[in-house]
């Protein structure tokens, strides 16, 4: 019995040593990978890497880290062990010292063609303001099973005609929790409303064609108080946001979207739906403004075509 127990712990113990091969960098909190902080992993990567992708494993941790993935680096896997358990937390909100939006963030993504799997990043701050836990300015982007957990302003796309795709992700907020001017894809992702507000406040610049698309989503409502729900407000006076095959509960406000005060933003937004379902899908008091697609209009909505850029990207693919 004790030899086949010998040979179980050797086994496991080879197999563990093949999977951590796979990767390049490994980060971990207890010491027992090349580093010990995320940001030393990510500075460690060399600029522009000719060599290729570098992939980074985070093992399982609590990383309390202010991180920032600067333009030269290009081409990062950051894989977290476990989705829940690997996760990267910091605290700022934009009250603190005045240091306002754009400096709260957890994690900040400059390069390009960075993606996450298995990963938590969220802003803990109080709800005393906007408390960014991503901000993304670098194109083609994938985030794939992570959760970003915040308050106002969870995530920031702030580049535009840049892109970034979200596949089976958990992105929780109260006010304006998706934002920004990118071109972003959400596939099956779990949209979840901590407080009576706006789900999204995109910026989308008027010559740029797509913001954002949710697609196959889930919208609910963290708690019974949050009874009244808007899908979105224009952040500027061209915001596009879709919702499609998505299902949205009792509480999205009947009228469904907010014109952010301004009259003339009911001339300019790109809001629109297309076979949603759920009780908060009945768009018979949607206003006039509000675009509903018929089947041929919405077959142009696929993320191989809205995302492909000059370059044809297609993260489906990847």
């Amino acid at each position: 019995m004790k030899k086949i127990l010998l040979l179980s712990c050797l086994f496991l113990s080879i197999l563990a040593n093949a999977q951590e091969k796979k990767y390049d960098i490994i980060v971990d909190r207890n010491g027992t990978g090349n580093f010990r902080n995320i940001q030393q992993a990510i500075d460690s990567v060399r600029a522009f890497n000719p060599a290729g992708t570098v992939t980074i494993f985070i093992k399982k941790g609590f990383y309390k880290e202010k991180l920032e993935i600067p333009t030269h680096c290009c081409n990062v896997r950051l894989i977290g062990e476990d989705r829940d358990k690997t996760i990267i937390n910091w605290d700022d909100h934009a009250n603190i010292r005045k240091m306002g939006t754009f400096r709260t963030f957890t994690l900040k993504i400059c390069g390009n063609d960075i993606r996450l799997e298995n990963l938590t990043v969220e802003n803990s701050a109080a709800p005393m303001g906007q408390a960014v836990a991503l901000h993304v300015e670098g194109d083609r982007a994938v985030f794939v099973n992570c959760r970003f957990l915040g308050n106002q302003d969870t995530i920031y796309t702030g580049r535009e005609n840049m892109r970034q795709y979200f596949l089976n992700c958990y992105i929780e907020g109260t006010t304006d929790f998706i934002f920004g001017p990118s071109t972003a894809w959400f596939e099956g992702c779990e949209i979840v409303c901590k407080r009576n507000s706006y789900i999204t406040a995109g910026s989308t610049p008027q010559n740029v064609k797509y913001g954002y698309i949710f697609n196959k989503c889930t919208v609910h409502f963290a708690d019974s108080t949050v009874t009244d729900e808007y899908l979105g407000r224009p952040w500027r006076a061209y915001a596009m946001t879709l919702f499609m095959n998505c299902q949205l509960p009792k509480g999205i406000k009947a009228i469904g979207w907010h014109n952010w005060g301004k009259v003339e933003n009911e001339a300019t937004a790109r809001y629109m739906e297309y076979n949603n379902s759920g009780e908060g899908a009945n768009t018979t008091g949607r206003p006039a403004w509000i675009k509903l697609l018929t089947a041929k209009e919405a077959a142009e909505y696929t993320a191989e075509n809205v995302l492909k850029g000059f370059d044809g990207w297609n993260p489906t693919k990847q």
